[in-house]
């Protein structure tokens, strides 16, 4: 019983170290884990390299906590749908990416 515990509790907090303060969804990620965009695109590769991979976003957002852009995905598996996000910087490299949209993660950033 305490190991289930401790191992339960072990996940969350490496979960919350990860840099975000929204945790996001392990179940998420198990699900979409061999999802191109999850599964290749990785920091710093270019929007090209990103819009070769996963197609054209659902929708593109000019940041604003920081210079750059941001595409939304939509991925849908077994009838259920999980938004994902792309960030971009001033130079076009991948920043950041994961289970959230574009406005979710700005909000993110602004909180830090």
């Amino acid at each position: 019983m305490y190991k289930k515990i401790l191992a339960a509790s072990c996940v969350l907090m490496t979960m919350v170290g990860c840099g975000s303060t929204t945790v996001q969804n392990p179940v998420d990620y198990v699900t979409y884990r061999d999802e191109p965009l999850v599964k290749r695109v990785e920091n710093g590769m270019t929007q090209q390299q990103v819009l070769t991979i996963g197609g054209e976003p659902s929708s593109r957002v000019q940041r604003k906590v920081s210079p750059g852009t941001c595409n939304n995905y939509v991925m849908t598996k077994d009838g259920h749908q999980q938004v994902y996000h792309v960030s971009f910087n001033s130079d076009g490299r991948v920043v950041n990416k994961g289970f959230m949209t574009c406005e979710q993660r700005e909000e993110n950033e602004r909180a830090k």
